[in-house]
């Protein structure tokens, strides 16, 4: 069945004009002249079978219609100039597509990265945030680095490293710098991260304790957003100390506790799709990364 797909050049007619709300400024932009950008939009209007502008004659205005589609058109657009750019710019260089959990990827995978590119120079590693498990086949991913159970259908997962989840906030909650007591800390502003809902709760259980509100507070996404939110005060984190060295260096958080939770059954891992388990750049950066991640464990033993 054929598509029900307008001619590429209408398509870039219409972002323009639409941006510019003006077929002249269009035509100046994709050096053509205003008769052809006029045919273009005109055509694309007759294919869609309703208005895009408001002709007039003081020039031309979007219509409801017209400004939702400029919307969609633009956003299609720019994919396709990006994943065009990005064929352009591989020339045979072999490419990783990386999902990843965020803070991880920025506190502990970028500083080690330069060593990989110095080992595989020939390799270029890409990373993009993902909080949560998702569908490989229906993204681009080579793998993803997520913490959980390791079991991801279709994937092979490797084990990288535990997380031990401990009591942060700033230092002016704390009295002269001291950690303080369960209960003390039960009664203050319990900051909640939304990837890991039951994580104060397992805090305290691991203690013996089971605390009425502790899956209540501020929910933040990311573990910088809730290191950012304990820093200026609104509460105490649970967060691996490992993601804020900076931070605990430099005072700006401090332990609120001496005990760390560690979960039985969730992890960090590197999962790898079944279909791309035999790439050869894959594999180079799955070697090093455990590696890597042996002896970061192995330092903190």
């Amino acid at each position: 069945m054929r598509r029900k797909i307008p001619s590429t050049a209408a398509l870039i007619a219409f972002e323009a004009a639409a941006r510019h709300q003006s077929f002249t400024r269009a035509a100046e932009e994709l050096a053509l002249t205003q008769s052809a950008i006029c045919r273009q939009i005109g055509g694309l209007e007759e294919f869609l079978g309703l208005e895009l502008f408001r002709r007039s004659r003081r020039g031309v205005k979007l219509t409801e219609a017209g400004q939702s589609y400029a919307r969609r058109v633009a956003s299609q657009l720019d994919a396709v100039e990006r994943d065009t750019l990005s064929v352009m710019g591989q020339q045979g260089a072999q490419t990783i597509e990386l999902g990843l959990v965020p803070t991880f990827g920025t506190q502990w995978l970028l500083p080690r990265l330069r060593q990989f590119q110095a080992l595989h120079p020939e390799i270029t590693v890409n990373l993009t945030n993902r909080t949560r498990p998702f569908l490989f086949a229906d993204t681009d991913f080579d793998a993803a680095i997520y913490f959980g159970d390791g079991d991801w259908s279709g994937t092979e997962a490797h084990y990288l490293m535990p997380e031990d989840l401990q009591p942060v906030c700033s230092p002016a909650l704390l009295r002269e710098g001291e950690p303080l007591q369960t209960q003390a800390l039960a009664e203050m502003p319990l900051l909640q991260q939304t990837t890991r809902p039951y994580a104060w709760r397992q805090w305290f259980e691991s203690l013996g304790l089971k605390v009425a509100r502790d899956m209540t507070g501020p929910r933040l996404e990311l573990f910088s957003m809730l290191a950012q939110a304990a820093e200026h005060g609104m509460g105490v984190a649970l967060i691996p100390p490992f993601l804020i060295q900076r931070e605990l260096a430099e005072g700006r958080l401090m332990l609120a506790h001496p005990h760390a939770y560690r979960s039985e059954t969730r992890a960090y891992y590197l999962m790898i799709p079944e279909r791309k388990v035999e790439s050869a750049a894959l594999n180079a950066f799955r070697d090093w990364l455990l590696d890597e991640a042996r002896a970061w464990m192995a330092q903190q033993a």
